[in-house]
Order: structure tokens, then sequence, then C-alpha cells
């Protein structure tokens, strides 16, 4: 016999796909949330009167991809007691021959293990990934084959001028290329403060000329931003949440294609809350995941839903990995980051002015995010990397710890302390930089 597919169907026949060797879930409803509950899954949409029935391949093919991603409808009457069910409306019965891509096939948690030690990857480190039957094709791209950024917007070619506005700069107005042009690493963060104070620390350790004690803010003009160009590197702020680094990503990324600039990595540098892992513990995201785990960014264009893929620069975060062997101060590991939209409510806080949950909730969503293969949580990381994928730019997140969400919600570690965790990245990659411009 074949390898079992599950479908299942809500009142709307939508269809939510997945596969799995272990479980059979019956028609009931309520198995079926508990085994959804068991896999560590949220579906997208809440099921009722569920039909739920398990056909062979000799019915899908194993490639088969749901038609809710690929379109694939026509009309049809099913034999059975599911008749009067499906005749309701379209579903699919086409059987789909293999293509390029992958099916989003759903796979159990990995249970959780020990917690990763310095330079090395977390174990249980699979992603979840769960059909949302209400998205749309997910949007996909390579890094730049010739090493340019690529700009996805033909509408740019008809301006006269390009005013990139929240950094007071544009095509008329300023000389890109001439300012911009030799630009190889740009590294951004949240804080205006840390960004100036990364950048008077790369200079000092490429050894530039001058003293190295002041910056110009390039974005001087406004006070969105900060920006900070430092020989080939840029420093910028992104302030903080999707929001915020999403309109800086998008003239970030305008800048650099009207420079010129070619083989651009771009590093996100960040703070974040640690799931399992101590304090201080610097993250390497592999890829960036949503709140319920799926490594994804839904954006909202008119009125529909975009979705975009979020891994980051494998081979990337590899070689950072390596860099932090040579780091002995610190641990650093890879593993997943999830990207909430709220700081509080949003990242399972029981401190906010609002909180519709309880410690026992927060503590079980927080253990299912651990046995995902999440290590922290973040606001930024999911559409930085969307963004910087479909663009063409190599791109990593690098966030330390504060503290471990298993213990406590509060960042309670002295001034001091948190100065010294908020280094940690930024040692790690001026290190990397200085390997690539073979000054180390």
């Amino acid at each position: 016999m074949g390898q079992s597919f599950f479908i299942l169907l809500d009142d709307n026949l939508r269809v939510i796909h997945f596969k799995h060797k272990l479980h059979f879930f019956s028609s009931l409803t309520k198995e079926v949330s508990l085994g959804m509950k068991a896999l560590g899954v949220v579906p997208a949409i809440t099921i009722t009167n569920t039909n739920v029935f398990p056909t062979t391949n000799r019915i899908l093919h194993p490639a088969f991809t749901p038609p809710c991603v690929l379109g694939h409808w026509r009309n049809y009457t099913a034999p059975g007691p599911l008749q009067n069910n499906l005749q309701r409306g379209p579903v699919c019965t086409e059987i789909h021959p293999p293509c390029q891509r992958s099916p989003p096939l759903l796979s159990a948690p990995t249970p959780a293990q020990k917690i990763p030690q310095s330079g090395s990857y977390g174990k249980g480190m699979s992603p979840i990934l769960a059909d949302s039957s209400s998205a749309s094709l997910p949007e996909r791209d390579s890094y730049g084959k010739n090493g340019f950024v690529h700009i996805k917007n033909p509408h740019l070619d008809s301006l006269p001028e390009d005013i990139l506005y929240h950094f007071d700069l544009g095509t008329k107005t300023h000389d890109l290329p001439s300012m911009f042009g030799d630009v190889k690493f740009v590294c951004v963060g949240g804080s205006a403060n840390r960004m100036r104070a990364f950048a008077l620390f790369i200079h000092q350790e490429l050894g530039l000329e001058g003293e190295g004690t002041e910056v110009a803010d390039i974005c001087a003009g406004t006070d969105r931003y900060s920006m900070y160009k430092v020989g080939p590197v840029l420093s910028i702020s992104h302030g903080m949440g999707i929001p915020s680094i999403s309109i800086m990503l998008h003239e970030l990324i305008k800048l650099l294609h009207h420079a010129k600039c070619r083989d651009v990595t771009i590093i996100r540098i960040g703070t974040s809350g640690g799931i399992g892992i101590e304090p201080g513990t610097v993250v390497i995201t592999d890829v960036a995941v949503d709140s319920f785990f799926r490594p994804q960014f839904e954006q909202v264009v008119l009125d529909k839903v975009v979705v975009r893929n979020t891994d980051l620069h494998r081979e990337l975060a590899e070689d950072l990995l390596q860099c932090s062997k040579e780091i002995a101060s610190f641990p650093t590991i890879i593993g997943h980051t999830m990207c909430t939209y709220d700081f509080y409510e949003g990242q399972g806080r029981l401190d906010g002015a609002l909180c519709s949950f309880s410690k026992e909730e927060k503590f079980e969503y927080l253990q299912r995010a651990f046995t995902a293969g999440v290590r922290n949580i973040e606001m930024e990381s999911t559409v930085f990397a969307a963004m910087c994928q479909l663009c063409g730019l190599k791109a990593a997140v690098v966030c330390v710890t504060l503290l471990n969400r298993l213990e406590g919600d509060q960042i309670a570690e002295s001034h001091d302390t948190l100065i010294e965790y908020q280094k940690r990245p930024q040692q790690l990659i001026a290190e990397y930089i200085k390997k690539q411009l073979n000054l180390s």
C-alpha cells in the first residue's frame, strides 16, 4: 500500500493537505484537532464539521500539491457519504505530475534535545510547514547571479526621479554611485545609537584612517533612520517591528540598486528573547518563521495575501558559525528565529497591559516553539529574509538573547551586562567582515 495522504475540508471547502506516516485521523472533528495539536500545527482557519478521508497514491500522486496553492480545480461529485458535502462547491481531484516545487508536507516536531553548545546547530531544527489554504502562491527567487541588486518594480523605470524620502536622499539630488558604489557589507539594527556604535567599532576594527571617534549621519536630514558609512560598510538603523524595517528595506534596496552596488552582503544585528538557551547566546538564523512556526512572510498587497519564503543564505550562516569558533568568549548557535508583530501578547508575555492567556498556555506554546526548532524571538526577521531573497541580497540575521523566555518575561540583567551582550553580534560580524577583506 502506498503512503497515506489526508485531506481536510472545512465548511467552505478549503483544503488543508498533509502527509504523515504515524498518525491516522478519523472523521471526528475533536480527534482531528487533537491530532493537529500533537503535530504542533495551528490551522490558519477554524475547522468545523470536517470530513477527513485517507487515500493512497493510486488516487493522489505522491507529488500532489494542494489545489489551493496551484489552482487546479474542477467540479466533482463524490461517491458515498461525502457526496452531499462535496457537491456544494469545487473540489480538486486532479492527479498532478511531479514538478520542481516540493509539496508543502507537514512533519511531526522532533522532541526537544539537549541545548546546543557553542559553535553548533541546535537539535530538532527541521521546520514545520503548515499550508495556509487562504494564502496565494509563494513568491520565491534565487540570489542574484550577476551580483547586482534586483528591483522587482517595473514602475521605477518611468520615474524622472526616485526620492528616498525616509533617508532624505534622491537620484537627482545626490550622486548615489559615487557615495555608495563601493559598499559590500550592510549591517542593520533597530537602535540608532547601537548602529552608530557599530560604525565606530568597525572603523577601528578595519584600521581605517582617522581617529574613528566620530562618524557623520548621512540621514541627518530626517529623524526616521540613521545611516553611517565606514569604508565598504554601511551601518543603518531600522527601528522596531516589521513595518519600520520594511520601509527602510524598500529604500535601502533601491539605494543599492541606484548606486550600482554588486555582491552585497546584508546582516541584521539585533537583540532577542531566547527559548531554552542561556542569556547572552548569539543565534544565527537559518530560517525565520512566523508565530505558527511556518517559514513564510505574509504581505497584504491591496486586498490579497502574498506569501513569501523566509529562507536565509545557508552558506553565509555557516561562514558566520565558523567565525564564531574563533571567538571563545560567548556561545553561538544556529537555529530558527520566530518573528512576531508584538513584544507582549504576540510573544506570549504575561507582563503586558493586556493578557488573554494563562501561564500554562504560555509555557505550552513556548515549548512547542522550542520543539519546532525556534531558539529566539524578535520582530523583524521574516520580512527581512523575504525581501532580501527576492532582491538578490545575501542575507543573515544574528541576534543575541537577553533572557531565556522559559524562565521569565522581564529583562532583569544589569545595564552593563546588557551592553556587553549587545556587543557580541557586532564582534562576530566584524570578524566575518575582516576575513572577507583578508584583514585577519
